[in-house]
């Protein structure tokens, strides 16, 4: 039990930048246990209108503005901090990890992707 956290592609144009389906996806990243990148989604999906409580099972896109601010706070080392019941700690050693998601996350986008954010806990 614990947070696994996802970043997905997919070719499908989505109807809304938060909370919806995605028939078809591709798994670009996965990250286990690292509440302050949760913590950062979590706010990127309430900026975009996103109503879901826990959010938790949902869906968030992310444009390549949003990739240039996650960029940006993990450079500054301003991920929120964050936690949750078995939500674990960032430790900081995700930092490479982070960089290199946003590198592929960029490239999907310039393909014509949709890249998305979702996380079970």
């Amino acid at each position: 039990m614990g947070l696994d956290m996802y970043a997905f592609t997919t070719a499908e144009a989505v109807e809304a930048e938060v909370d919806f389906t995605a028939k078809t996806a591709s798994e670009l990243a996965y990250w286990r246990k690292h509440p302050n990148l949760h913590g950062w989604m979590e706010r990127l999906y309430r900026e975009k209108g996103g109503q879901d409580d826990t959010f938790n099972c949902v869906n968030v896109a992310l444009t390549a503005d949003d990739l240039d601010r996650l960029e940006a706070d993990i450079e500054a080392n301003a991920l929120p901090f964050t936690e949750g019941f078995f939500f674990g700690a960032t430790d900081g050693s995700e930092r490479d990890d982070d960089l290199a998601f946003i590198a592929k996350a960029r490239a999907a986008i310039a393909e014509g992707k949709t890249v998305f954010y979702t996380s079970w806990w």
